[in-house]
């Protein structure tokens, strides 16, 4: 685990911190290449890049203080401050929450431009898979969004005096951050393939929406969660990534259903 790369000054360079900004670097190189390649307006697509990144840091922040709200008891202003917020100095970043905002941030901005919404969020959809495959290997070297004990050879112990750590002492656990970012690389490689072959626009809007739902529903049984986290209705007990995953994959589907009849009619 390496929370800290390495200094420039007296300045330490956070392994998250760093992934994250790789990220976002990454994304603007790949929509800027996509949108050369087909003729698309660089500079519009370009500022839905940078409302997408603000949108995302901003959302995700918000709506994990929301959802820890006494970590931030006495210091409320800390909450500003994405990369050492909680109690344990530990990231406070809620992926849903970044969407959230983003999107919304996204839609205003193309309906006030009178820009297609939905064939324009389509060459965003690859970058969803290349954000969580470069930051989830900063969660890994964080110690953050670890998972939980597991008997399987690639288990993880985490050093002593980290986060696992504390809360599983010894034990090994789910690489779920590792996990998560082979996810991203493949839905990357599969929404890219499928750019010049999509059959309407949406599409790949709507292949994202379902395939991270039905993955981030089912890796949250491995994933590490305080008591916060957790909610319980009908008897049983799903995480708010849960509940928040089948709301995603509703909203796919009828993407896609409607998309798709749409364009055979025409």
């Amino acid at each position: 685990m390496y929370p800290e790369l390495f200094s420039i000054g007296p300045v330490p360079i956070r392994s998250y911190g760093l992934m994250l900004a790789l990220s976002f670097l990454a994304g603007v190189w790949y929509i800027s290449r996509m949108a050369r390649r087909d003729g698309k307006p660089i500079d519009q697509f370009l500022t839905i890049a940078y409302i997408l990144i603000i949108g995302g840091v901003v959302g995700a922040r918000l709506s994990y203080v929301v959802l820890h709200l006494d970590e931030f008891s006495g210091n409320w202003g800390s909450t500003f401050n994405p990369f050492a917020s909680n109690t344990y100095g530990i990231a406070g970043l809620n992926l849903y929450g970044g969407i959230l905002l983003a999107a919304l941030g996204v839609v205003l901005y193309c309906w006030l431009r009178k820009i297609p919404i939905l064939e324009t969020l389509d060459y965003f959809a690859p970058t969803v898979g290349i954000g969580l495959g470069i930051t989830r290997i900063g969660c890994f070297l964080n110690g953050c969004c670890f998972g939980t004990p597991t008997d399987l050879p690639w288990g993880v112990a985490f050093p002593a005096g980290s986060i696992p750590s504390y809360v599983f002492g010894h034990q090994h656990l789910h690489p779920s951050q590792l996990y998560s970012s082979l996810y991203g690389v493949g839905l990357f490689l599969l929404l890219h393939f499928m750019m010049k072959r999509k059959q309407f626009a949406g599409q790949l809007l709507a292949l994202l929406f379902m395939i991270e739902a039905v993955f981030r529903f089912a890796i949250e049984y491995i994933r590490y969660y305080e008591d916060a986290m957790y909610f319980e209705v009908f008897g049983i007990q799903p995480t708010w990534n849960q509940v928040v995953s089948v709301s995603l994959f509703a909203v796919g589907l009828v993407i896609y259903i409607v998309q798709f009849r749409r364009a055979k009619e025409d």
